[in-house]
């Protein structure tokens, strides 16, 4: 069951980091470099809930296998 949790916490968070990350890709146009885009992302820390959130589904599926 808990396999189950952690997968939806991990999905939440993919899911709130890449909507975050998306968003931020709408500076690009108004003139943000790509590299200052790529520093932008690294400061701000709502950017690493996607990571984590893959982190942690993959996690939950690699138990929910065994």
């Amino acid at each position: 069951m808990w396999q189950w949790m952690l997968l939806l916490i991990g999905f939440g968070l993919s899911v709130a980091g890449g909507t975050v990350t998306i968003t931020y890709l709408n500076l690009v146009p108004a003139g943000l470099t790509w590299v200052e885009f790529l520093l932008l992302v690294k400061m701000r820390p709502e950017c690493y809930l996607f990571p984590s959130g893959l982190v942690l589904s993959l996690l939950a599926l690699i138990c929910m296998k065994e």
